[in-house]
């Protein structure tokens, strides 16, 4: 299969993936309430339901990727929308709190749709383009993530908080779809897929004994993190930094939203540098230059300054992660690329749990601004 159609779909997928994760994250807390009847401890099932699905994809990841190297790389990941595709139309019927929260335990364990992608695409694409897929994919993956709110919001106000879900279920569905029908995978070297099931007497090859691999997931935890530290507060800190909470719902939004949108635009650019020079430079002057605006951005006492430094240092972080799945590819044994993405993912995910936390205790002992310092740190 030609590889930029495959890349075509397979953008096309991540970013619906993406758009379908995050949806529902402007109207959680009210569709408790307002559809679930929760009136205690909002803040408690809301923060809840949303890790839990972190913890158990986290779990799980690792064991999926680790299974797509022994068989199809490609039925995991309509494996993965399948049940993805399930757990959301569940998650617009479902009549208790206690039901949403089963649900989004059943989401955590279908995770994997996007470490197969990764997987899917590594191997089909030729090394010399490989940074430059995974910048475009690492871009779709961040419109995503802007796109969701925004078009939850606009379809839970006017359509229904359940119909959000169902708009969800039918954009994995179509990825499903896509991927049974638009892909047709590399076929597999049964050899090398065979040595690399662990029999007895066999040791299982170890990820973390190479040294760069190590590395690599280390700085994809820590940069994960790194996203997710200021959630808890960063709604609060633009209102402080705005001076009124009028409007500061939809305000915070289009604040948060530009560290997405400067993804969109800096992605595929970094992937293509970082063909062109090699992916550690770019992995390191990536993360410098994120972490030097990030800490930068606390200074400003007025909205306007923090928005612009917000957006700079998005385009320094949107080479962080093209970089870290270039070298993931070129590093790893292609039997083993599965498992690498996935435990790269379950990394990731363990980031997203330990980052908030980190937050709110930062913020509770400190300042706000502290908070956007500790995430450039």
């Amino acid at each position: 299969m030609n590889w930029k159609v495959l890349l075509g779909i397979l953008t096309l997928a991540a970013m619906m993936m993406s758009a379908s994760y995050t949806m529902l994250v402007p109207f959680l807390p009210l569709y408790l309430t307002q559809e679930l009847g929760v009136s205690d401890h909002v803040n408690l099932w809301s923060g809840a339901i949303f890790s839990v699905t972190f913890v158990f994809s986290a779990i799980m990841a690792p064991i999926w990727g680790a299974m797509s190297d022994r068989g199809s790389r490609k039925m995991m990941a309509i494996r993965s929308a399948v049940l993805l595709a399930l757990t959301y139309t569940l998650g617009g019927l479902v009549q208790t709190p206690f039901q949403l929260f089963l649900v989004r335990v059943l989401q955590g364990f279908a995770a994997g749709l996007w470490p197969a992608l990764l997987s899917l695409m590594s191997s089909n694409c030729p090394q010399r383009k490989i940074g430059f897929a995974m910048g475009i994919m690492q871009g779709a993956l961040t419109a995503g993530h802007v796109i969701g709110p925004l078009a939850g919001g606009v379809l839970a106000q006017y359509l229904g908080m359940r119909f959000s879900f169902f708009t969800g279920g039918a954009a994995l569905f179509t990825i499903t779809l896509v991927i049974l029908f638009a892909v047709r995978e590399k076929p597999r070297d049964r050899k090398a897929a065979a040595a690399s099931i662990p029999l007895p007497g066999r040791r299982r090859f170890s990820l973390f004994k190479i040294p760069v691999i190590s590395a690599l997931l280390v700085a994809a935890a820590l940069t994960q993190t790194s996203i997710t530290v200021s959630m808890p507060i960063f709604t609060y800190y633009v209102g402080e930094l705005l001076g009124t909470t009028d409007h500061l719902v939809a305000i915070s939004g289009y604040v948060f939203a530009v560290l997405g949108i400067a993804g969109v635009i800096a992605s595929p650019i970094w992937g293509w540098v970082g063909q062109s020079i090699g992916f550690r430079p770019v992995l390191l002057v990536s993360m410098l230059g994120a972490g030097i605006f990030a800490i930068v951005s606390a200074l400003p006492g007025v909205l306007e300054p923090f928005v612009v430094l917000r957006f700079i240092g998005g385009l320094a972080f949107a080479g962080i992660f093209p970089a870290i799945n270039a070298m993931l590819t070129r590093y790893s044994p292609v039997t083993e690329r599965g498992r690498v993405f996935g435990v790269s993912f379950s990394v990731q995910q363990a980031g997203s749990i330990v980052g908030p936390l980190l937050g709110g205790a930062v913020a509770s002992f400190m300042t706000l601004q502290s908070v956007m310092i500790f995430s450039g740190i």
